[in-house]
C-alpha cells in the first residue's frame, strides 16, 4: 500500500492555489507548516487513517525543485461531471491543461480522465471510472 506521495514545489503559494481547488471537494484536508502542504482524507474519530496522504513542499536538498519525466499523480473523482468542474477549477487556480476531461481510446470504456500540470510543472490526473454513469460507447 502506498502511504503518501510527495511533489515538490518552489511556489508553495501557488500549489496551495492550485491544490486547494479541487483536493477539499475529493475529501482532503489541509494542514500547512513550515515544511510545505500536508493533505490528507478526512475521516471521523472512529475510523483508521485513510491513505496516502499527498504532500507539497520544496526539495529539502534546497535545489530547485523538478519534475519528474513520466511521473504523474492521479485523483480519484465520483463523477465525470466532477472531473469536468475539478479540471476548470484547477485551471482557473494557475495550472495548465495536458489533456481536456473525456474518454481516452487507449483505456477502458468507462475512464474518463483530464490531465493538468501544476504551477511547478508536475503532472496530475483527475479521473471517475464510476459504473453508473455511461462509458464512452454507450
Amino acid at each position: 500500500m502506498i502511504s503518501y506521495v510527495t511533489v515538490g514545489a518552489d511556489d508553495i503559494a501557488a500549489a496551495k492555489r492550485f491544490y486547494t481547488a479541487f483536493l477539499p471537494a475529493l475529501g482532503f484536508g489541509l494542514e500547512e507548516g513550515p515544511e510545505g502542504l500536508s493533505f490528507s482524507l478526512l475521516v471521523d474519530e472512529a475510523q483508521t487513517q485513510v491513505l496516502p496522504d499527498f504532500y507539497v513542499k520544496p526539495p529539502f536538498d534546497g535545489r530547485p525543485a523538478s519534475v519528474g519525466n513520466g511521473a504523474m499523480v492521479a485523483f480519484e473523482a465520483q463523477t465525470q461531471q466532477q472531473v469536468r468542474a475539478l479540471h476548470a477549477a484547477a485551471l482557473a487556480a494557475g495550472g495548465t491543461d495536458e489533456g481536456g476531461p473525456g474518454f481516452r481510446a487507449e483505456y477502458g470504456p468507462r475512464f474518463y480522465v483530464g490531465y493538468l500540470r501544476d504551477p511547478q510543472g508536475n503532472k496530475i490526473a483527475l479521473f471517475s471510472s464510476n459504473p453508473a454513469e455511461p462509458g464512452r460507447d454507450g
